[in-house]
């Protein structure tokens, strides 16, 4: 699943790409994709101009003209193409804003599992995905205070506490693993347990880890691409997420690969004791 740094990256390409252009049509060849009525999705968006895409967390807000706003998850495959309108459509193109300027913005996802919800802009706060997100992982917006007084009255792991994006958002499995490896915290440490100096690694290494992967373009591990269909590059950083039995770059000692919450876990058994 793309997490914070591929749908920051996939944000930018389309700032890039689309942005100010007028839609003239939408497509929708599977309803299930949009969240509410598919006909009231296509007439709202019909002849508006898509100002501009902002995020928050892992979801992509598409600002139209009319004051209205499509929430946009990705999920696991879910992809944005941009393509001239006589292109042959890809096979698993569900949504397409066919652009008065002869191109398409096309959604493709070969899962099914992405979402689009269309709202009236300033009203995202009150659909019940965005309304539960914690901060963007920035220092302006995450405190390290805050941040500290919440695991206190955790008893569940660090690292399923970190996928919770109550916490801070934007973070999934691989940089979970990237995070508890750099702050040198067992994956499995009760979040009551961990000590303030801890606790600070982790919320420092946030910040600085998601920001270095979206300057990175994200992380292609299998099928990610951004808006421009360029693979990230930051898979070549990675120092546990997906390093089982190599070398730790730190200690030497091979990563192990456990199964926490349900969620394949990478760690360094010497660097990363639990305590």
């Amino acid at each position: 699943m793309p997490e914070l740094p591929e749908v920051e990256t996939v944000r930018r390409g389309l700032m890039s790409l689309v942005a100010g252009s007028k839609v003239s049509q939408v497509e929708v060849s599977y309803p299930k994709m949009i969240i509410g009525a598919s006909d009231e999705f296509k007439q709202r968006l019909t002849g508006q101009t898509l100002e501009r895409i902002d995020r928050r967390g892992k979801f992509l807000l598409l600002r139209f003209s009319n004051e209205w706003t499509v929430i946009s998850h990705l999920r696991m495959e879910g992809k944005y193409f941009v393509r001239q309108v006589d292109a042959p459509v890809e096979k698993h193109t569900h949504v397409i804003f066919t652009l008065a300027d002869g191109r398409q913005l096309r959604y493709n996802d070969v899962r099914k599992f992405g979402r689009m919800q269309l709202v009236q802009t300033g009203s995202e706060q009150t659909v019940k995905s965005l309304a539960k997100l914690g901060p963007e992982p920035t220092a302006a917006e995450f405190s390290f205070a805050t941040f500290y007084e919440q695991l206190q009255k955790k008893k569940k792991a660090i690292k399923p506490a970190l996928l919770d994006q109550n916490l801070v958002v934007g973070i999934g499995n691989i940089y979970a693993d990237e995070i508890l490896w750099l702050s040198k915290v067992h994956p499995a440490t009760p979040c009551n347990q961990l000590t303030s100096k801890q606790a600070q690694a982790i919320h420092d290494n946030t910040i600085e880890e998601l920001s270095k992967a979206v300057e990175a373009g994200g992380t292609t591990i299998r099928s990610y691409t951004d808006a421009f269909e360029q693979t990230g590059s930051f898979q070549f950083a990675l120092h546990a997420y997906g390093q089982t039995g190599k070398p730790c770059p730190r200690c030497q000692t091979p990563i192990e690969k456990i199964v926490l919450a349900q969620r394949g876990t990478h760690f360094c058994p010497h660097c990363q004791q639990v305590k």
